[in-house]
């Protein structure tokens, strides 16, 4: 107490040395913050452009409430550091606000189960599967891009978590790890299309029937869970009369890691049933008819 008491005896004694230590001391805090920041962002943004400009940010706004304590002291006004304290964080906040929703962001992950890692999701159109979650960035091994279908293209990206805000998320696996699928069979009109619609249910209902009875009762726990009605999981067949041939729809429910290699399987398994069908049912292509060729005069000069 008596020293506490002496200190305020002597701040009273000299206000000018007293106003200088405080000029000092909150000028070195402030330089503490700005090194404190630019380590922080050093080691949290691994884009080198972004962390440069985040760095220059921080330092150029430090260093501009620098000079407004610096003439406050020099006007005499340097009384009350309270505003300027508001100041400084107001202009924290604003500077590192995509790092601030970034860390919300990975809270909000976190408790309301966005995605974990191992889901596959979709968000900010860039699709792939959630391999790591941090305070900052979500990791993703990347999919699609230059290779077709849903193959790993060999890229991990890093998205910040702040995404989660900004737009849609798609989650492949969250709820109901299944999605429904489709191709197409050009097959032509001289064919049996009585025997080419059993071929293509009967293989498809034998290859899919894990899927569906699997999906029946995950497709349940969804209606039960939101507000949307039942679907139809088994195999569906339409057909639609073309130009030039007949085209079958098959649509069907697969799961979201299989798809390419299910939809490779259905389309040998039907390919080799319409070949053992000895011509009755025929794959269709592409036919063109010429309606008129043009007269051509060649004339010969001596």
């Amino acid at each position: 107490m008596e020293i506490i008491e002496n200190i305020n005896q002597w701040i009273n004694e000299h206000p000018t040395s007293s106003s200088i230590i405080k000029y000092l001391v909150w000028t070195a805090f402030i330089l503490f913050v700005i090194t404190f920041l630019r380590r922080l962002l050093r080691k949290k943004l691994p884009d080198s452009t972004v962390r440069y400009k985040s760095q220059k940010a921080i330092e150029i706004l430090g260093y501009f409430f620098i000079i407004i304590i610096t003439i406050s002291y020099f006007t005499g006004s340097i009384k009350d550091f309270a505003l300027a304290v508001g100041l400084l964080t107001a202009g924290i906040t604003i500077t590192l606000q995509e790092l601030i929703l970034s860390i919300a962001g990975s809270f909000y992950i976190f408790f309301v189960g966005v995605y974990k890692p191992g889901d596959r999701i979709e968000i900010n159109n860039i699709k792939g599967d959630v391999i790591d979650i941090d305070s900052v960035y979500t990791t993703m091994m990347e999919i699609g891009e230059w290779v077709s279908s849903d193959n790993y293209s060999g890229r991990i990206v890093k998205l910040s978590n702040a995404f989660v805000f900004k737009g849609p998320v798609y989650n492949y696996s969250k709820d109901f790890p299944f999605v429904w699928d489709e191709f197409n069979l050009p097959i032509r009109y001289d064919s049996d299309i009585e025997m080419a619609k059993s071929i293509v249910v009967k293989i498809a209902s034998e290859t899919l029937s894990e899927y569906v009875s699997q999906s029946i009762t995950e497709w349940s726990q969804v209606v039960n869970k939101y507000y949307i009605e039942n679907a139809q999981v088994e195999p569906t067949l339409a057909i639609t009369m073309t130009d030039n041939w007949i085209q079958f729809n098959l649509r069907y429910i697969v799961d979201y890691k299989k798809r390419r290699y299910t939809k490779h399987i259905l389309n040998e398994l039907i390919g080799k049933a319409i070949q053992n069908t000895e011509g009755k049912v025929q794959l269709a292509s592409a036919t063109f008819e010429i309606v008129k060729v043009p007269h051509i005069n060649v004339k010969k000069e001596d």
